[in-house]
């Protein structure tokens, strides 16, 4: 694949929309539903664009954009609840495909699993440990509420790495939006970008991804065979 795995990872961070859970696509409706009953231009191929950001900071930056003014914490938040719900409206979010079986294969190698997502979204997050028993721990986690300045930001990488208590070198980012590559690349971790929605390939090869790979499948592959 061109570049070679440091075979002595100790922790991998996944990011959880789009890579954990199949939500994009409900996340990409809920956007562009509720961005255009407060007046705002938000097409789900923008929600794509600037996944991983936290949504009152996407929130604001589109205000700042088309309304060309500064949105109040409470203005923002009032739009991303209302989003939020939306959100929660369409239904349970399904596993992604692979996922779960990847992370049994890391646990049972002995690599610590974190989560580092910049979701707010709590019909997610509350039931990430029930979902994935044995697999993943509300201490190794880092949501929207953990941060301030969130992805692209290399500060959620930076608390991962704090809290499963690894250096850079020693984890691996599991991402699939561009954003939370240009995060992880900040904050000097390798970067396995599993592209499972529509944008190119390029767009995560762009911000500094390591490889690229289709499925979970592909990316197990990546973790444990890339240096065999």
């Amino acid at each position: 694949m061109g570049v070679r795995l440091n075979d002595m990872f100790k922790a991998v961070l996944f990011d959880m929309d789009g890579v954990i859970y199949d939500s994009m696509p409900h996340h990409a409706i809920a956007w562009e539903t509720s961005m255009s009953s407060y007046g705002l231009r938000m097409s789900q191929a923008d929600a794509y664009r600037y996944e991983g950001m936290r949504g009152v900071e996407t929130i604001k930056h589109l205000a700042r954009e088309q309304w060309q003014r500064e949105l109040t914490d409470e203005e923002a938040q009032e739009m991303y609840d209302d989003k939020s719900a939306r959100f929660a409206a369409q239904g349970p979010a399904q596993k992604m495909e692979g996922v779960e079986h990847l992370m049994q294969h890391l646990k049972a190698a002995g690599i610590t699993i974190g989560v580092v997502t910049g979701s707010g979204q709590h019909t997610l997050l509350d039931h990430l440990e029930e979902e994935f028993p044995g697999l993943l721990h509300k201490e190794l986690m880092v949501t929207a509420f953990d941060v301030t300045q969130g992805k692209p930001a290399p500060d959620p990488y930076l608390m991962g790495l704090r809290k499963t208590g690894v250096s850079a070198d020693e984890a691996v980012v599991v991402e699939n939006a561009p954003l939370g590559v240009r995060a992880a690349k900040a904050a000097g971790i390798f970067c396995l970008a599993v592209n499972t929605g529509p944008l190119p390939d390029q767009a995560l090869y762009d911000e500094g991804a390591d490889i690229v790979v289709k499925t979970m499948a592909e990316a197990e592959k990546v973790l444990f065979d890339n240096n065999k």
